[in-house]
């Protein structure tokens, strides 16, 4: 089976946005960008001629996974039913996600926060299976905006 690629949609800013990705996860590289074709090319829209020129996706590594980021316009944002999760060795690398990546404080929970794209991200210990096994392990999580391992 081939792989599955995750294609995020971004208003204008798939540029910017792929760049701090890439800043934010080690071992991550744009792979290729594609853009928009010259206006003069025959059956475009009005829109599409205004972007002659400009990125219109990129396809990206993060961490060894692949993604494509498609410049489109405000049509359609991220929500939290769609969340990538990052499993974290310590704790030490989960307040690296949280100090990079947390954008909106008010939508963190559990180890949920969200980036300045709107993106949301789950930030959790490897072992967090484990970790939901202790005593009041769920009531505790529920609690933590960003996952606090030694209050399991």
């Amino acid at each position: 089976m081939k792989n599955i690629t995750p294609n995020l949609w971004f208003d204008g800013n798939a540029k910017e946005a792929v760049e701090f990705y890439i800043s934010v996860f080690p071992n991550s590289k744009v792979i290729s960008t594609v853009y928009y074709p010259n206006s003069t090319e025959e059956g475009l829209a009005d829109f599409q001629r205004n972007l002659a020129g400009k990125v219109l996706a990129i396809d990206f590594e993060l961490s060894g996974n692949h993604f494509t980021a498609i410049n489109a316009g405000p049509e359609f944002k991220f929500n939290e039913s769609v969340s990538f999760s990052i499993p974290c060795e310590n704790q030490e690398e989960i307040d690296y996600y949280y100090e990079k990546l947390s954008a909106v404080p008010e939508s963190e929970i559990c180890g949920w926060l969200k980036d300045k794209y709107g993106l949301s991200w789950q930030v959790v210990p490897k072992n967090m299976e484990e970790l939901m096994k202790r005593p009041n392990a769920f009531a505790k999580m529920m609690k933590m905006k960003k996952i606090i391992i030694e209050d399991f």
